[in-house]
């Protein structure tokens, strides 16, 4: 069958009787074919979640007309509703300072596939991974926080002027401001280097080494104001012991941080996420 065109559409209502089959049958009468579904309802707030993935093979079949068809349901369930066209390919900009496992580990992805999306670029606070960036033939900006003012003008003026869609800390060290933040509400992804919400703020691994945790982690979260507070979008660990320095734990973390913060951006391009009650729920 060929497909003409594909989008994700990400719903979010009150829940209620009939939401799938009143959606179902919208979808079938622009022609639509659903591919993928996934529901969860929230029961504390009473509140339904669904990420559905159609095609369309009708030429015919275009956003404004299936934009029309759902009209109608948006007003009678109340629907909280995002359309996700799959022809559509966002803009990255990645924040780094000197740690470049992450960065590298994105760049590679990127490279091969397996993020869908264009790195547009690379902005630093330091000019250690400008020859990483180069690499890959992606711009690198370097922009010193000497004048927090100036820098976040700097940077909200780099990121419009590249139509930028998604922000990732890659272990950026510097507090992003509020500005930025509201900007691109749930479209700031940051590692942190703990199991959140434990050791929350700076140097998380000497935390851990002066509570002799058995286990590390680190988590991938949406930025929001109040610093490492956002919604967790996935977390990963690792086992470690009273036998591990402090230098140990920061090397075993790295492979932990590069992971867990691919799957999120991965989540997030794919449009897996849905953000409710500051809870990330995430469509696999």
């Amino acid at each position: 069958m060929e497909t003409t065109s594909q989008a994700v559409i990400l719903v979010k209502c009150p829940d209620q009787r009939g939401i799938v089959a009143r959606l179902a049958s919208a979808i079938h009468d622009t022609g639509g074919n659903i591919l993928d579904a996934a529901q969860y309802t929230s029961e504390s707030t009473n509140t339904f979640l669904q990420r559905i993935h159609v095609s369309w093979t009708d030429k015919n079949a275009t956003q404004e007309s299936f934009q029309l068809a759902l009209n109608p349901l948006i007003e009678s369930l109340q629907l909280d509703l995002q359309i996700k066209w799959g022809e559509a390919m966002r803009n990255v900009a990645i924040f780094v300072s000197k740690e470049d496992h992450c960065l590298h580990d994105l760049l590679l992805l990127q490279r091969d596939g397996a993020l869908h999306c264009s790195i547009s670029l690379v902005i630093s606070n330091h000019l250690d991974l400008q020859d990483v960036a180069a690499k890959f033939n992606i711009p690198f900006h370097h922009i010193p926080i000497d004048d927090a003012c100036a820098a976040e003008e700097e940077q909200l003026k780099l990121l419009n002027e590249n139509n930028i869609d998604l922000v990732v800390l890659a272990r950026y060290m510097r507090i992003v401001s509020p500005k930025i933040i509201s900007s691109y509400e749930e479209r700031i992804i940051n590692i942190h280097h703990s199991f959140l919400p434990a050791f929350a703020g700076g140097k998380p691994y000497h935390q851990a080494h002066e509570k002799g945790v058995k286990l590390i982690g680190a988590t991938a979260h949406y930025a929001t104001v109040e610093l490492d507070a956002g919604p967790i979008i996935e977390q990963g660990v690792i086992r470690v012991s009273h036998k591990d320095a402090v230098s140990n734990l920061v090397h075993k973390g790295r492979d932990i941080e590069r992971t867990v913060l691919a799957r999120a951006v991965r989540w997030h391009l794919e449009d897996r996420i849905i953000v409710h009650a500051n809870r990330a729920v995430v469509f696999e």
